[in-house]
């Protein structure tokens, strides 16, 4: 176990990295392709050049990667805990997983309404509404523990910031900045999460 808790803080990180770099690699290489005017499914959408390599190390490896972040951060909670912390903690796991699927439902850039289309928005959908009530839940819930305070924080602040860019400020400015917004979030939480549970005292 304590073999396994010193590679922690470098689970999320990988996944943090590997898609902010797939975003940027990927996009710098796609031409027309822009950063803040379009989706960032786009750059694994199909027909478009790289996008399987763009959905495995852009989508399904950081979504997989979560989904380690996430079991252990639910191998960490006491048993004292209240039961929404670990609800919560299998909400995030979820999420992981649905971040996964938006690899392996790639967008269909000639038919936003195609099935294709669908699948991969049915899965972005699941990753925001899982993650959010996931993190919240295990926040809130954290909070009530001794020494849980910092990772308490991280919980409800990615939670939150997660909510605004997803569904909120789309109404006021282009949709590609707000998802990238609610990406960034989960990407601070996603490296954050482990290091910050790693400081964690008991008592």
């Amino acid at each position: 176990m304590k073999t396994v808790q010193r590679f922690d803080p470098l689970f999320g990180a990988a996944g943090a990295v590997l898609f902010l770099a797939s975003v940027l690699g990927f996009g710098a290489v796609l031409p027309g392709y822009l950063p803040l005017g379009h989706p960032v499914a786009l750059l694994g959408a199909t027909g478009i050049p790289h996008a399987v390599a763009f959905d495995l190390l852009g989508f399904v490896l950081p979504g997989l990667l979560a989904v380690v972040v996430a079991l252990r951060l639910l191998a960490r909670v006491p048993v004292t805990a209240p039961w929404t912390m670990r609800v919560g903690g299998q909400m995030l796991v979820l999420s992981g997983l649905a971040f996964a699927a938006m690899g392996v439902l790639p967008l269909d850039p000639t038919d936003i309404e195609s099935p294709a289309s669908q699948y991969h928005a049915s899965a972005w959908m699941v990753w925001v509404l899982a993650f959010v009530p996931g993190a919240l839940m295990s926040g809130f819930a954290a909070r009530r523990l001794p020494g849980w305070g910092r990772l308490a924080a991280l919980h409800v602040a990615a939670g939150l910031a997660v909510l605004v860019g997803a569904f909120v400020l789309q109404a006021v400015i282009p949709a590609p900045v707000a998802q990238r917004l609610a990406f960034v979030a989960w990407v601070v939480w996603l490296a954050a999460a482990l290091p910050v549970a790693s400081k964690v005292r008991h008592g």
